[in-house]
């Protein structure tokens, strides 16, 4: 057991955040999705069941016609850096 007090740690955290003084996130919005998905050996309809959306958004994503957003962007932010993750 490490310890630690995880309650007094998020009031603290909440406390911090209220004073000004949270830590700022960048997000960044993953980089080519066509790129993404061939790393993964993936078709396109079969990434697109993986990450829950249609085949039609995967193909404007990989034209760039449309940026993958929210859910779908932590998706692929994953798929980015650990594909395994989203394959098992």
């Amino acid at each position: 057991m490490s310890g630690r007090d995880i309650g007094q740690e998020l009031l603290e955290g909440i406390q911090a955040i209220k004073a000004g003084q949270g830590r700022r996130v960048t997000v960044q919005i993953p980089g080519d999705v066509k790129v993404i998905r061939d790393r993964m050996e993936l078709s396109q309809s079969a990434f697109a069941g993986i990450l829950g959306v249609s085949v039609r958004t995967v193909q404007e994503w990989e034209q760039g016609r449309r940026k993958p957003s929210g859910p779908a962007a932590s998706l692929l932010r994953i798929a980015q850096r650990h594909p395994e993750a989203l394959l098992t």
